[in-house]
């Protein structure tokens, strides 16, 4: 005989009255009569009447509030809410742990499912507070897209996690997947009155250049065919945190822990790397002969004469092999050894460029396919140019016999040169969704994805060893496991604001901070270290001159991101070596970056405007407060109080970061400006 679900709350939890189970963060209320679950949190924030539901590509969509029974038990703090209807059931999971809860829907027909879209949570929420905000996060990080901070009233998709909170005292509710092996996961959302979010496994959005980039222009999955299916007797969802409190920066924080716990993270040992990157002098491809190899060299003499940006990688960026051989990167890689420093490589693994009408006829990596026959293919069947253009980048199939040998000879050739530090880019490519992989058993793009990047790195294990140092660049934000680091945003061309004259309207600092601000949880979780690109000392490539004010806020803003430090100066400018010697091999700052840490966000980006003016701080023997003034209309006056900042009471100094200089505890950041600031308890 079942024991009814009341009678199982009450025996087994003890907290439990009715059919609501919590503890000091949470209750859940599980409705047995419409199928629906209704959270609460201690803080004041709610998700109510929320069900769940899965849409079978043949069947119709079955939801649990539309199920016809209900019924549920308990199991020490798991919850399960089991529907029926015709020959489905759902099953509901919820797991609490002490500050959040962790579900999921499995469902189940003797006959077979097939489904591209399933949802574990779907309902609203209503987070008090006067200054309401929706954290909308982009897929990946290419295209410069932007972590958005939306008001009511506003609708869209965030991917892989959003968060709801009022911005005037960051208290909310973190709702995220924690799982990143089959699915990708987006979250539908309507802001209103009350905002209504739909989470659910199978998101697959093509760039639309009809719509602003930063609203479903560039910030989707770039798919170009369906989201592959789920097919069994049983299908599951994606697991997705839920968490609510005072405090979202915390709960972004134990959401990014959760997602290591689940999917594993990458260590690194001993200090974190320095690293110079041909890209910013270079360019693409170096067509123009503008560095290698003899610039190399005189960056490498460079380099050599600082005392303290020790030991750096020259890490050459984007090459072609057909400029700049195997055997004359080699001949770098030795010529940087001879003076302590380590040689970097940079590739592609699912990327292919060439020209889009010989795609057909191009050998791949030198095996007996065409590239052609490699790339991945659209709802079409033609193939996917990721990255579009008479010179295109065709997304590559992970899956494929091919990629093996393709991967093989790219790390055999940074063995050849002796990298110790590899930048793999434009990796979404291989998460793109197709009617068929090469593997049969592989069904979506993300299952695509953690194939070939378990791959990559059981070959550069065996072929490199463990010991190198793997950044991302062009990437989806998850599955994050497979790297020490990752670009919270895309290339950074190092000018203040996207609308500074003679720039490009995208890539500044500004752009890079304010959607970073939001992300700095990741470092330490998902990835050892972040990486937020380059400073530059002068001027990127062929971009105007850069004054030093903007090289400082730029190096601030790899500080409060826990960044790991590099740098793109062409040091055969004398400019650029002088501050070089004043900012890059600053005794503090590199003692800082051997060992970074991310900054809380006291004040982060709020809305789309340039004008920001963010906060942010880190305790420890002594506090450090970055203040971050991007408006040209004024200065940003700030009021430095330890009993505010949490500090033990005391006599404190303010000194200047860089210069040392003592200030006071009224300060004001010059417009266009950034300052550091060292508080010392006396």
């Amino acid at each position: 005989m079942r024991i009814p679900c009341i009678i199982l709350f009450m025996v087994l939890c003890g907290v439990v009255t009715g059919q609501t189970l919590s503890n000091a963060y949470v209750s859940v209320t599980a409705d047995t009569v419409a199928g629906t679950l209704s959270y609460r949190f201690a803080t004041g924030q709610t998700l109510s009447r929320t069900y769940a539901y899965v849409e079978d590509v043949h069947k119709g969509l079955v939801s649990t509030k539309d199920c016809p029974r209900h019924w549920c038990s308990l199991d020490g703090k798991r919850l399960t809410f089991i529907h029926e209807a015709g020959g489905i059931r759902l099953i509901q999971h919820i797991t609490l742990y002490d500050t959040y809860l962790l579900i999921d829907l499995e469902a189940q027909s003797a006959d077979g499912l097939e489904t591209r879209n399933i949802s574990p949570l779907a309902g609203t929420a209503q987070v008090p507070g006067a200054e309401r905000r929706l954290l909308d996060v982009p897929f990946d990080n290419d295209d410069w897209v932007h972590v958005l901070e939306q008001k009511a009233p506003a609708k869209g998709m965030s991917y892989e996690l959003t968060a709801v909170y009022d911005n005037a005292n960051f208290s909310g509710v973190v709702v995220g997947s924690v799982t990143h092996d089959f699915w990708k996961t987006g979250i539908a959302y309507r802001m209103g009155d009350r905002d209504s979010l739909t989470v659910f496994g199978g998101v697959s959005t093509p760039d639309n250049p009809a719509l602003p980039a930063d609203e479903g222009g560039k910030d989707g999955t770039h798919d170009h065919a369906p989201h592959g299916t789920m097919v069994g007797s049983v299908v599951r969802s994606p697991t997705v945190f839920v968490g609510g409190g005072r405090d979202i920066r915390a709960l972004l924080k134990t959401y990014g822990e959760v997602n290591a716990r689940i999917n594993g993270r990458l260590e690194w040992k001993g200090p974190a790397p320095f690293y110079w990157n041909s890209f910013g002098v270079e360019g693409v491809l170096g067509y123009e002969h503008v560095m290698m190899p003899a610039g190399v060299q005189k960056v490498s003499d460079f380099l050599a004469t600082l005392g303290n940006f020790k030991n750096p990688v020259l890490s050459i960026d984007s090459y072609d092999q057909g400029i700049y051989s195997t055997e004359m990167l080699a001949a770098l890689g030795r010529y940087t050894r001879k003076k302590h420093q380590q040689i970097g490589f940079y590739f592609a693994p699912f990327a292919q460029w060439t020209w889009k009408n010989g795609i057909d006829q191009a050998p791949f990596a030198g095996t007996n396919f065409t590239i052609g026959q490699v790339v991945l293919k659209d709802a079409n069947r033609e193939p996917i140019a990721y990255k579009d253009g008479d010179w295109a980048a065709y997304a590559l199939d992970p899956t494929h016999p091919a990629m093996r040998a393709y991967l093989v000879g790219q790390l055999e050739k940074a063995k050849a040169m002796g990298a110790t530090f590899i930048k793999i880019d434009f990796l979404s490519a291989g998460a793109q969704e197709s009617p068929r992989h090469a593997d049969p058993a592989i069904r979506t793009g993300i299952q695509a994805f953690n194939y070939g990047m378990r791959l990559l790195r059981h070959l550069s294990d065996s072929i490199l060893g463990p010991d190198v140092f793997y950044t991302e660049a062009i990437s989806p934000l998850f599955p994050s496991q497979y790297t020490h680091a990752r670009f919270l945003t895309t290339d950074i061309y190092s000018h203040l604001r996207d609308d500074d004259k003679g720039f490009p309207n995208w890539g500044s600092t500004e752009y890079s901070l304010a959607s970073a601000s939001h992300l700095g949880w990741a470092m330490g979780t998902l990835w050892p270290y972040t990486n937020l690109d380059v400073t530059v000392m002068e001027h990127f490539q062929k971009n105007p001159a850069l004054s030093e004010q903007t090289v400082k806020v730029r190096l601030y803003a790899l500080m409060v991101m826990g960044s790991i430090l590099g740098d793109g100066s062409d040091y055969r400018s004398a400019l650029a070596q002088e501050r070089a010697r004043m900012y890059l091999d600053n005794p503090s700052v590199c003692a800082f970056f051997s060992h970074p840490r991310v900054f809380t966000p006291l004040k982060w980006a709020d809305g789309p405007g340039f004008d920001q003016q963010m906060v942010f701080c880190l305790k420890g023997d002594t506090t450090l407060v970055g203040l971050f003034n991007f408006s040209r209309q004024g200065d940003f006056a700030y009021t430095l109080s330890p009993e505010a900042l949490g500090l033990p009471a005391g006599n404190y100094v303010y000194k200047d970061f860089l210069t040392g200089q003592t200030l006071t505890g009224q300060v004001s950041v010059p417009k266009e400006d950034a300052l550091m600031i060292d508080i010392i308890k006396q």
